[in-house]
């Protein structure tokens, strides 16, 4: 019997995905490109398995400006537990130490108002940090240690939602590359009984918020068209970007790859550039003699 090789579709544009539990951030990945057979995908930003929440996929041509999400801040929903360490710092490792919890909620809240601000990580062992080309959790597995450097991070709200026993429940707007497992171990430290993450929903990032996201149980209920439909723009990730327009000539030129004198300077840094149509034509950074030099371009037919 013949064999078809499934033709895959050049899709442009973002999807807002709310991963489900106890897939990797790959996993769902490949699900969702899957599903919109498309050529070239990429996702903005890692979940463990046991996370959920907002998992924007980048499709195409949009895959040239995830790092601005990437870079965005994040908000996130967490459950600790208290009272237990594990070697993973979160549910899925084995339980290292064991405290009596005998702490107050204003205990708690106080505890957690060191944590606001910038502040120092230890990013964990079991992470996808790479040392010498290999993730660290892969020496981990193998009961290799290996020294980390504290990185700078910062908490811009930490709220508690619940407190009941050994649990809590907080919500946490932070920057790029802070580990919540890690705020979970330090909060345990600092209260004295130790805790480590239970649970874990990405809510926010950036401008997305996780009542725009599908779950992959809602796109397999869609045809291929209507799947098409819930996906945004590529620009949609640029959103805070200043915005500049070029005439057809200058577009022309942009486009391939040449700086543009621009007849007035009103930004500065990198921008996002569009033609006389208004149809993205790139990421441009200005430059102290006023011309705008290409960054990241789109495809002409794609943009």
């Amino acid at each position: 019997m013949a064999q078809f090789k499934r033709i895959k579709r050049h899709i442009n544009g973002v999807l807002l995905l709310d991963k489900p539990y106890g897939i990797s951030s790959n996993g769902a990945l490949q699900q969702a490109k899957r599903m919109f057979q498309a050529a070239k995908a990429g996702h903005t930003g890692n979940l463990d398995p046991i996370a959920t929440g907002m998992l924007p996929i980048c499709f195409g041509e949009a895959t040239k400006f995830s790092q601005f999400l990437l870079d965005a801040n994040k908000t996130y929903r967490a459950v600790f537990k208290l009272g237990q360490t594990t070697v993973t710092g979160d549910s899925e490792g084995e339980i290292t130490s064991t405290t009596p919890v005998d702490v107050s909620r204003e205990q708690v809240e106080l505890a957690l108002q060191q944590f606001l601000g910038t502040i120092l990580q230890v990013p964990p062992m079991y992470s996808a940090l790479k040392f010498q080309g290999k993730a660290l959790y892969t020496y981990a597995r193998a009961g290799v240690e290996i020294e980390r450097a504290a990185r700078e991070v910062t908490i811009y709200s930490l709220t508690l939602d619940a407190f009941a026993g050994d649990e809590l429940t907080v919500t946490v707007e932070c920057s790029k590359g802070t580990y919540i497992r890690v705020l979970a171990e330090d909060l345990g430290k600092a209260l004295g009984c130790g805790a480590y993450m239970l649970a874990l929903r990405r809510t926010r990032i950036g401008d997305f918020e996780i009542g725009q996201a599908l779950t992959l149980e809602q796109l397999e209920a869609l045809d291929l068209e209507a799947r098409d439909a819930q996906l945004l723009s590529s620009d949609c990730l640029l959103g805070r970007l200043p915005k500049i327009e070029l005439d057809r000539e200058g577009a022309f030129y942009f486009r391939q790859g040449q700086a543009i004198w621009l007849s007035k300077q009103v930004h500065s840094g990198v921008v996002a550039v569009y033609d006389e149509k208004h149809c993205l034509v790139g990421t441009g950074e200005i430059m102290d003699d006023g011309k705008v030099a290409p960054k990241r371009l789109v495809v002409e037919s794609a943009a």
